[in-house]
């Protein structure tokens, strides 16, 4: 019984000393998240094996894991950028990224947890400013806002895959040109409607006169045409024609036609 406590104390030590171990060891990777593991004794950041997946882990007590979010993520940022003839503009843009899981070690070792602003923000607000840069506010304001998204992704694109990022696209939100310039713009869109709605008014206007003509003309050819074949021996047969079927009505009493080779007046009549 005495001999009891000097053996529990020992043993009570040692467990403690591994549940401090094993809080120590035990890592837990959420959903979306990898973990870095950097050995401290054993070269630093590993980066020639895949990063920690989701779930529970035992690593040494004396080693490192460094947790990042690999899920799709989404940056928002306003930028004060100049257009070809110097005017400011500003540009509501967003991105959507994530880190390169593959190379999540490489990731951390070379630039660190905090590549959002030492990488992506640098290189939009760059390639912005390049892009926008080639345009006119007219330009910025209407038909070119896709081409300069596309082109502000292209470029940011080019320089973050190199950096052991993902970047699936970049959205221009809105560009805000100053209230002047886009008055301007706006008056002179509308002009150019008007003038549109007027031509192609016009442009009604003559085909309906054209389409008058031809019918009118059509219809004078076909008068002449037909005024030419009527000689006056075919008019008299026809009104012969037309009398007899007259005269053979019953409330037809004497119907005079013209003379004959007598010089006498035919009377047709009913009997």
């Amino acid at each position: 019984m005495e001999k009891l406590p000097k053996i529990a104390l020992p043993v009570i030590f040692a467990v403690i000393v591994v549940i401090i171990l094993l809080s120590k060891s035990a890592i837990t990777i959420g959903s979306g998240e990898a973990g870095v593991l950097y050995k401290t004794f054993g070269g630093g950041v590993v980066t020639d094996e895949p990063p920690l997946g989701e779930g529970f882990h035992i690593v040494a007590p004396w080693n490192k894991v460094y947790v990042y979010e690999v899920r799709r993520q989404e940056i928002f940022e306003k930028m004060k950028v100049l257009s070809s003839n110097g005017l400011d503009i500003q540009l509501d843009a967003s991105a959507w990224y994530k880190p390169d899981v593959a190379n999540l070690g490489k990731l951390h070792q070379e630039i660190g947890d905090n590549y959002l602003n030492r990488i992506i923000l640098p290189t939009i607000r760059s390639a912005a400013r390049s892009v926008v840069g080639r345009y006119t506010p007219e330009q910025l304001y209407s038909s070119k806002r896709d081409a300069i998204q596309q082109e502000i992704f292209e470029e940011t694109k080019k320089i973050v895959d190199e950096q052991y990022i993902v970047l699936d696209e970049i959205l221009v939100r809105d560009v805000t040109l100053p209230p002047t310039i886009k008055d301007a713009i706006e008056r002179k869109l509308k002009q150019e409607q008007e003038s549109l709605e007027y031509e192609f008014r016009l442009v009604t206007a003559e085909k309906e006169a054209e389409r008058q003509r031809i019918e009118a003309q059509g219809k004078a050819d076909a008068n002449r045409i037909l005024s030419a074949s009527l000689t006056d021996k075919i008019l008299q047969d026809k009104g012969i024609e037309a009398t007899i079927k007259l005269s053979e009505s019953d409330n037809s009493k004497v119907i005079v036609i013209g003379s004959g080779e007598s010089g006498m007046p035919i009377i047709l009549g009913n009997q």
